[in-house]
């Protein structure tokens, strides 16, 4: 089994990704920014570890990985603040895959979202344009690198309960629940030698998560 990190490990996503990697025999870090929740991420069966990615240089992220064998971003500002959208989604995110590379971490996976990269289509003058740009740039990184990476985008995320179940042949975004999001990050990461290298665009659907990440 592997050493997994996940960055933004108190998002609502990854609360429910925790338990599923530890559950499947994973060692398994969540970074947070605040010592208040370091207990939440205990209680899944993770190992929290209370660090800003937003503030820490390269160096001391690489401090923080070495030893892992997969990172996994699944941090974000949360929008509404175009400067710290920047500083979080797009420098944070490229920061954290440049010590991936120095602590020698061979996976990262990026959750990003439905429609996600250059031709992203957003105007200038909307509000979501940081957010939007600011995954391009991500992405568009993370895909240059040298790192063996899954780029996951889920589309519109709900409360809804998961059925483990996703549509990722679908060409316009729809809805997904958060439990799917998470069970389709484990699932990349239980097959890493399927999953290297691809972007999983996906709603919620009628295809189980292990056999898209199994897929060849």
């Amino acid at each position: 089994m592997s050493k997994v990190i996940i960055i933004g490990a108190h998002g609502k996503v990854a609360l429910q990704t925790l338990p599923l990697l530890a559950e499947a025999g994973h060692e398994v870090e969540g970074l947070v920014r605040a010592a208040e929740q370091a207990d939440d991420i205990a209680a899944t069966g993770a190992t929290p570890v209370v660090a800003d990615v937003e503030e820490l240089e390269a160096d001391a992220l690489a401090e923080l990985f070495r030893g892992a064998d997969v990172v996994v971003w699944s941090a974000g500002a949360g929008g509404g603040n175009p400067r710290r959208t920047y500083a979080v989604d797009r420098d944070a995110a490229i920061r954290s895959m440049e010590a991936a590379l120095a602590a020698g971490v061979g996976r990262f996976v990026m959750v990003s979202y439905f429609g996600a990269g250059a031709d992203h289509g957003v105007s200038p003058e909307n509000s979501f344009y940081a957010y939007a740009d600011a995954k391009a740039a991500a992405d568009e990184y993370l895909q240059a690198s040298q790192l063996d990476w899954t780029i996951l985008r889920p589309s519109a995320l709900t409360h809804d309960e998961p059925t483990g179940r996703v549509d990722d042949q679908a060409s316009e975004s729809g809805q997904v629940s958060r439990g799917n999001v998470a069970r389709m990050i484990a699932a990349v990461v239980n097959h890493p030698a399927t999953s290297r290298h691809r972007i999983i665009q996906f709603n919620d659907g009628e295809t189980p998560v292990d056999e898209v990440a199994a897929r060849a």
